[in-house]
């Protein structure tokens, strides 16, 4: 190692920064409300910045991570620190509103302001804010935030190793706009911002930086190598600097991992769960680095079988040291296990989330220091949990399996898109532009009230049925009065698209308090799939009936479906994830025929997953879009022709599934392009793309209403790319983070919007 930094032995990458209670999404929402001031804001996440910390040195860390808090998203925060925020929102005059604006959009100061786009990070469920740069962009260092963080965390003797997103994974996902050049162009002229900021840490006597460049396991870039060997061999030459660490992630590294390692850097941090150490023997460069082992599943809840990663370390004793850490941050799993006191004590001998994970580590830590013997009793567990979890009767289901075997063997396949066209158009006579929304409606403060008084035991199930009726009878006349043309029964009963079945499907456990931030302040609590998946009885029959019951128009049958339900739950990693798929699957296509047989005409399976569990690597992406597909179809392909299928996708990159988007073959398929730009239809009309779209006309993540002539053109937009008879008018995502004054007055625009155009 080049520099006299002393190599730390455990650390994880990252950490979650909610608050295990969430307290800072309900500081952030009390502020973005006008209920607390930007004092009272600060003040909640300085305490959730000190408790974290002391939590970890607790745990016997001894490199803390800091700087990975953030009041929305690590990429924003980037963005910042580089002064690459767009001139739309550099004219809001607070900082913290400016951020805001750039997140979520707004009005400021008389002016509206868009949001940035948002999209998913790499092959997670988290979304990060997608920077952009135009031609007359420049950079320039804005250190404010890591400083403030930094002097927090010295004032409380904290070993703090800052971490900030790496120049090239910032500029692979940022996004070219006005004309400008690929954002990756101006690597050499962002790593001289990179280079100062090394300049300003090393005043502060910081000993270790972060920088996270998960592009590196991707191939998203042209020449890996190139970069990484320009941009490390620069920054690794100055000569007043702290010890950098590189950490990637979510894969292996592979033509990166030899240029890294020539470079002067001091640590290198690669996953070895989901991939390998069989590379880092063929690059002798390693005997000069710290080597950060992720032994440790930062983004899957299973317990660490201590024993195999205590052997997986001892084969990297070709590097100059080797520190103990998650794979990733740990951003992604929720805080504790201690938060969840109904879990069953088998399966609860499972798992580990963030906490434990963080023991784990230091366990390892441990053992690779002392020997096999110091953490005996912690490994004798481990094997205990793991043999008991191979043998438990609740992961096989064998006649879910042969149903599954039964089905794919005779096809899954529905009639030609022409046949049921026909044979919707005899049964749905809607409008041309029909318009619809996606789900879900806001989830009112009366709703939660009855979740919770339900779980409490104030009121019993008849009387919770009673309140979710009342609300679907509510949003049934909201959108009768607005002049919708296919109703939604607004998912009151819903608390989450995914956990909602799970809590009702077999194979599944559904936390109470397993939280993990999705995007800003926007939080989920993914289920747990631990077993093959079954259905013991209909999920949703009883509210799509009742609230048809209450209207002539067509109310859609609303259901997640299986490539989501997977992307948005911790998955079993004992099978093929395929497999897992197909049993899901089939539970959704009992539900649907089941819809069908109570009358209901219109079915919408959402998929907005579909694009976030693409592999990171091209030769593994047909593979999962062939089974992804077939989960599709399968789930789908047991109604009548007459019964139209919907879909619906969100926020991400659709190029590389353009193609598997038209395979899923769904009559109506509603898709985000309201941030896009419609680019989206383009490319669908390329891959062949011919049944019906719904481009969504308007962005349900930003507080705005948009106006009549906004929406109109977004129509008009989309009409260049697709004939009227088979374009739907739609938001572009559910409606239940939103008001229902803003919903109300939004959709009288988006009718009012197709109207005109019908008209015209």
């Amino acid at each position: 190692m080049s520099t006299t930094a002393v190599p730390f032995t455990a650390t994880i990458l990252g950490s979650p920064r909610i608050g295990p209670n969430r307290e800072l999404k309900r500081a952030v929402e009390k502020y973005w409300a006008g209920r607390i001031d930007r004092g009272q804001l600060e003040s909640v996440a300085a305490t959730l910045r000190r408790d974290t910390w002391a939590s970890l040195v607790a745990a016997g860390l001894d490199s803390v991570p800091v700087n990975t808090f953030s009041f929305y998203d690590q990429v924003l925060d980037t963005a910042v620190l580089v002064g690459a925020l767009p001139a739309r929102v550099r004219g809001v005059g607070d900082d913290l509103d400016r951020y805001f604006a750039a997140a979520r959009g707004g009005v400021y100061g008389g002016e509206e302001v868009v949001p940035l786009e948002m999209t998913k990070w790499f092959d997670t469920n988290y979304h990060y804010i997608v920077p952009e740069l135009g031609p007359d962009a420049s950079f320039s260092l804005n250190p404010d935030k890591v400083l403030k963080e930094l002097e927090e965390a010295c004032a409380q003797g904290i070993p703090a190793r800052p971490v900030f997103i790496g120049p090239i994974t910032f500029l692979a996902l940022s996004k070219a706009v006005g004309g400008a050049e690929a954002p990756i162009g101006r690597l050499a002229e962002l790593a001289d911002i990179y280079a100062e900021l090394l300049g300003v840490l090393a005043d502060q006597d910081v000993s270790w930086v972060q920088f996270d460049e998960p592009v590196l396991v991707t191939d998203m870039l042209d020449n890996p190598a190139e970069l990484v060997e320009h941009t490390y061999a620069r920054l690794g030459a100055l000569t007043r600097r702290p010890a950098i660490f590189v950490a990637t992630y979510f894969g292996e590294l592979t033509d990166a991992l030899p240029a890294l390692a020539q470079t002067p850097i001091e640590a290198i941090g690669v996953d070895l769960v989901a991939g390998s150490a069989d590379a880092l023997t063929a690059v002798p460069e390693i005997s000069d680095k710290l080597l950060v082992a992720g032994v440790v599943d930062g983004r899957n809840i299973w317990r660490t079988d201590l024993d195999g990663a205590l052997s997986t370390l001892a084969t990297l004793d070709r590097a100059n040291a080797v520190a103990v850490s998650t794979s990733c941050s740990t951003l992604h799993v929720p805080y504790t296990l201690e938060a969840e006191p109904d879990i069953d004590s088998a399966l609860r001998s499972w798992l580990a989330f963030g906490n434990e994970k963080v023991t784990e580590v230091a366990d390892l830590a441990r053992g690779l220091r002392d020997g096999r013997d110091a953490i005996a009793r912690e490994i004798e567990a481990s094997n205990a949990a793991i043999t008991a979890r191979k043998g438990d009767r609740r992961l096989t289901n064998a006649q879910v399996r042969n149903r599954i075997s039964s089905i794919v063997a005779s096809g899954v396949q529905r009639g030609s898109a022409e046949r049921r066209r026909v044979a919707q158009q005899d049964r749905l006579p809607l409008p041309v532009l029909p318009t619809t929304t996606i789900g879900s409606y806001p989830q009112t403060s009366d709703i939660r009230i009855a979740r919770a008084d339900l779980r409490t035991g104030k009121i019993d199930a008849a009387e919770y049925e009673r309140r979710m009726n009342a609300e679907i009878a509510d949003v049934i006349e909201l959108q009768e009065r607005v002049g919708l043309d296919v109703l939604v029964h607004g998912e009151p009963e819903r608390n989450d698209m995914v956990q909602y079945f799970a809590e009702q499907l077999d194979g599944f456990f559904a936390t109470q308090n397993g939280w993990v931030q999705s995007y800003g302040s926007r939080c989920v609590r993914p289920p747990i799939l631990y077993g093959d998946v079954a259905r013991p009885e209909p999920m949703t029959v009883r509210w799509i009936t009742y609230a048809q019951s209450l209207t002539d128009k067509p109310v859609k049958g609303m259901l997640t479906g299986p490539v989501t339900i997977l992307a948005w739950s911790f998955v079993r990693d004992d099978q093929p994830l395929a497999d897992t798929a197909f049993q899901v699957a089939l539970a959704i296509r009992d539900e649907t025929v089941d819809l069908q047989s109570a009358g209901i005409a219109i079915i919408q399976v959402d998929e907005p997953a579909l694009r976030e569990l693409l592999p990171l690597r091209s030769e593994d992406k047909d593979a999962y879009l062939r089974w992804a597909v077939e989960a599709f179809r399968l789930s789908t392909s047991g109604v009548a022709d007459s019964t139209q299928i919907h879909t619906h996708l969100c926020y991400s990159e659709f190029g590389e599934v353009i193609g598997a988007i038209a395979d899923l073959d769904a009559d109506v398929t509603s898709i985000e392009a309201a941030r896009s730009h419609m680019e989206v239809l383009g490319d669908l009309n390329a891959a062949g793309f011919s049944n019906s779209v719904g481009p969504g006309v308007y962005d349900i993540h930003s507080p705005r209403v948009p106006g009549v002539e906004e929406i109109e053109a977004s129509l008009r937009e989309a009409l260049k790319a697709v004939p009227v008879e088979r374009l739907w008018v739609n938001p572009d995502c559910g409606l239940k983070t939103r008001t229902t004054d803003e919903v109300t007055e939004s959709l009288k625009h988006l009718v009012a919007a197709a109207a005109k155009i019908r008209d015209a």
